[in-house]
């Protein structure tokens, strides 16, 4: 469904993707690893089109998405559902009204429709009768659950996860991981997570791809990765200071 061919990106005459090519399936959870600030939420960027590569292609169903513009793009998104870092939640509207922002705003839907999505989507993350709700009310994994929810309203056919357990504790790390396989099975979309949550996103992902200086060193299945004799791999899964990877 997606194919990465030979993406380069620099920032202010700084490298960050060095020819990276990946592949991913459809139906697929694969899950991006990799030190902060090592390039995967530029990853991710390009992979929804807010970023454009200074050179490689990225494929969606072999179309070429950085030549798409407009109404061409546009289009092209709306296959698409979004969990970003930080949430991105209105702090001003309810969390119904969070949920229900993508199809009031890509969709011609009747109210009745939007609102029976609506409900259907707070109610498979756990948050059945928190509509009436504000963010400020909310804890951190409840925000992160309506975030969820509103990604997977438009029911996408991919959804891309940034850094989804980010500011939450090991406990609710494992619950929110827990919530996005289960809805993976249950909805049957293809997911792109980036994280770092190491050993935990072992237990979700179909496979899982380490993103280092710029490339994919290797990409594979959790059992294959775990065992991977790539000194990169290993040092970072293992957590070592010693290694290639330097450490400043």
């Amino acid at each position: 469904m997606i194919e990465v061919i030979d993406l380069c990106k620099s920032f202010n005459g700084q490298p960050v993707l060095k020819g990276l090519t990946l592949s991913i399936a459809a139906g697929e959870l694969l899950v991006i690893i990799g030190r902060s600030g090592g390039g995967k939420s530029v990853l991710l960027k390009h992979l929804i089109g807010l970023f454009r590569p200074d050179s490689g292609q990225v494929l969606i169903n072999g179309v070429d998405l950085p030549g798409l513009r407009g109404r061409a793009l546009d289009d092209l998104r709306t296959k698409f559902g979004v969990v970003f870092q930080g949430n991105a939640l209105f702090d001003s509207v309810s969390v119904f009204d969070n949920v229900a922002f993508p199809l009031r705003e890509k969709t011609r839907l009747p109210p009745d429709v939007i609102h029976a999505r609506v409900e259907e989507r707070l109610e498979q993350v756990g948050l059945a009768g928190a509509g009436h709700k504000f963010p400020a009310e909310l804890s951190g994994g409840m925000r992160k659950r309506v975030a969820i929810a509103r990604a997977l309203v438009t029911e996408p056919e991919i959804v891309f996860l940034d850094e989804p357990t980010t500011g939450l504790d090991p406990i609710l790390c494992t619950t929110i991981h827990h919530l996005i396989r289960d809805l993976h099975r249950k909805l049957h979309f293809t997911a792109v997570m980036a994280s770092h949550e190491i050993p935990d996103i072992f237990e979700i992902a179909h496979r899982v791809a380490m993103l280092h200086d710029g490339v994919i060193v290797e990409a594979a299945s959790p059992e294959i990765i775990q065992a991977s004799a790539n000194p990169v791999v290993r040092q970072f899964i293992q957590g070592e200071t010693e290694g290639p990877i330097q450490v400043t």
